[in-house]
């Protein structure tokens, strides 16, 4: 990845990661992945679930997040590669 990219990506990351549930949701997949919307909406008790759907697509989009579809779920897990690289603090 170029540099410039890769400022842009920590942007996006960094940017996501400001906002605590998001902060709580990255935490909770890093424990445990490959959750679905529902089932973190759960977890996190006082969240509604199309906010949460908002977050988990900022989160996507940043990169910081994987996706996999399967029927009319979609499931999450937190890229530890990509965490690892702008957001260690997430795997400690």
């Amino acid at each position: 990845m170029k540099p410039q990219q890769d400022q842009l990506q920590a942007v996006k990351i960094y940017k996501a990661l400001g906002e605590p549930t998001r902060l709580k949701i990255a935490l909770l997949l890093k424990e445990e992945s490959d959750q679905c919307c529902s089932v973190l909406g759960d977890k996190l008790h006082s969240v509604a679930i199309s906010t949460l759907s908002h977050h988990l697509k900022q989160m996507a989009e940043s990169g910081l997040l994987t996706s996999r579809k399967e029927g009319t779920f979609i499931y999450y897990s937190l890229d530890k590669e990509v965490a690892s690289k702008y957001a260690p603090y997430l795997l400690e």
